[in-house]
């Protein structure tokens, strides 16, 4: 009954997989993140069947599928990898592409030995749990579990590189949401723990929920975040950030451009507008983003989210110790410096000032509505 069941989830996985697969293909103007878990969804699907024929002695039927298999849980790091790349604003590339399919090409080379038995022999190889083979499946483990720890960690460090990114360039960033990218790589590190512990069962019932989360999130929301940097237009900007990285504008013209950047925000109070960019910013001033976030940068020792952040919170400090603004609650004063959200003028309150506006204003003895 167990056994049923469990094939049961197992072909609904299958199902799911590949008809997800298919409804973004069909999506109308597909980007290159549609095309990415498209084709993962698809590689998710294939190895499932080969999971499903194989646990249900399948291979007895089709063995000369044996062996071709093993390669591809080497193809789920890469895939989200890749995708966490793209859904960030960062085009993959061909190269990127080949690189990471190399290692899926290594071992099918290991395996060559091994594939090119007789349908017969792999199947007495498999039935005797890998005989003749144990060093090449136990190097073939190792790798694999490597390749999980590998993928996973880069593509964290993909998206801590992203949130640094924007915080250059946008001085509100709680519309970017993150959380798509997290539960996946979340969802792929639990079945890489499953690996590890050496439960096909576990790793696969992992999988279908994987798809399930997967589908759901990917169909809905895909290309998953709302990119304020278009994949062009990253590559243009790592492009000029090169450029003008090797050009240094000058102390002179930092110290310059500075003076310009505080005059505007004294008097114009730029800071105020929730949705301020940097290339707002640059605009107002006749410069070149880059050169404005090395100011930023050289002269505050901030990037462009922490300046216009601590910029607002002193305008807060200003306009709360106002007679006419004690009759305003606190969030009310705090969309009017600028944030446009609780959960940010919090964060950043605390961080500047290490206490809770409510616990600043009461130090100050200044009375606001709550």
């Amino acid at each position: 009954m167990v056994d049923f069941d469990l094939g049961i989830l197992y072909w609904a996985g299958i199902f799911i997989a590949f008809f997800s697969s298919f409804l973004i293909l069909g999506k109308q103007k597909k980007k290159t993140v549609d095309f990415l878990l498209a084709i993962w969804f698809l590689i998710i699907g294939v190895h499932l069947i080969f999971f499903v024929l194989f646990r249900s002695d399948g291979y007895l039927k089709f063995p000369y599928l044996i062996g071709f298999e093993i390669p591809f849980p080497f193809l789920h790091g890469p895939m989200l990898y890749l995708y966490i790349l793209g859904i960030t604003g960062k085009n993959p590339g061909k190269k990127n592409w080949l690189l990471h399919g190399v290692p899926v090409l290594m071992i099918y080379i290991f395996l060559f030995q091994f594939l090119i038995l007789s349908p017969q022999d792999r199947v007495e190889v498999y039935q005797n749990k890998g005989k003749g083979y144990e060093v090449l499946s136990d190097v073939i483990k190792f790798l694999m579990i490597f390749s999980g720890i590998l993928y996973v960690s880069l593509s964290l460090l993909a998206i801590r590189k992203y949130k640094l990114e924007i915080s250059d360039q946008y001085s509100n960033t709680e519309k970017i949401n993150l959380n798509w990218s997290y539960y996946l790589i979340t969802g792929i590190a639990l079945i890489w723990i499953a690996v590890i512990i050496r439960n096909n069962i576990l790793i696969f019932s992992l999988v279908v929920l994987f798809i399930l989360i997967a589908a759901y999130f990917g169909i809905s929301r895909v290309g998953i975040l709302d990119l304020p940097v278009t994949v062009d237009m990253a590559a243009e900007k790592e492009t000029e950030f090169v450029k003008y990285q090797k050009n240094s504008p000058g102390a002179e013209v930092i110290q310059t451009v500075y003076e310009r950047l505080v005059e505007r925000m004294l008097h114009e109070r730029l800071y105020k507008d929730p949705e301020l960019s940097l290339n707002h910013v640059a605009q107002l001033l006749d410069v070149h983003p880059n050169i404005l976030s090395q100011t930023i940068n050289s002269v505050e020792n901030k990037n462009f989210y922490d300046y216009i952040n601590r910029q607002r919170i002193e305008e807060f400090k200003r306009i709360a110790s106002l007679p006419e603004n004690q009759k305003y609650t606190i969030l009310s004063l705090a969309f009017e410096s600028g944030f446009n959200s609780k959960t940010s003028f919090n964060r950043n309150f605390k961080k500047y000032m290490n206490c809770s506006p409510r616990e600043f204003l009461k130090s100050e003895n200044l009375t606001v509505e709550g």
